[in-house]
């Protein structure tokens, strides 16, 4: 008899979802298996603990911009870079 395809997923309605916004196997299979086995509440508490962009320098804002490919980001103030890189 075949195997299931992911048959190694815990929450597969959860890798989906996560699959269809972008992210890629491993990480939707890494976050459907830990939310299936602490419950999904507990994996969004974890979140992250970078500093928030206000605490950046412009150079750094400016780099970030450049890594995800945005544009028109060289003549912006440092507000208005927040802005682009957290409506991007």
């Amino acid at each position: 008899m075949p195997r299931k395809a992911n048959s190694r997923l815990k929450d597969p309605e959860l890798y989906e979802e996560l699959r269809d916004d972008g992210a890629s196997k491993q990480k939707a299979a890494r976050i459907s298996n830990a939310a299936a086995k602490e419950g999904r509440s507990a994996i969004g508490r974890r979140g992250g603990k970078a500093a928030n962009y206000e605490e950046w320098t412009v150079a750094k804002l400016r780099a970030r911009a450049k890594e995800i490919g945005l544009t028109g980001y060289s003549h912006q103030r440092k507000s208005e870079l927040i802005d682009s890189l957290r409506n991007s």
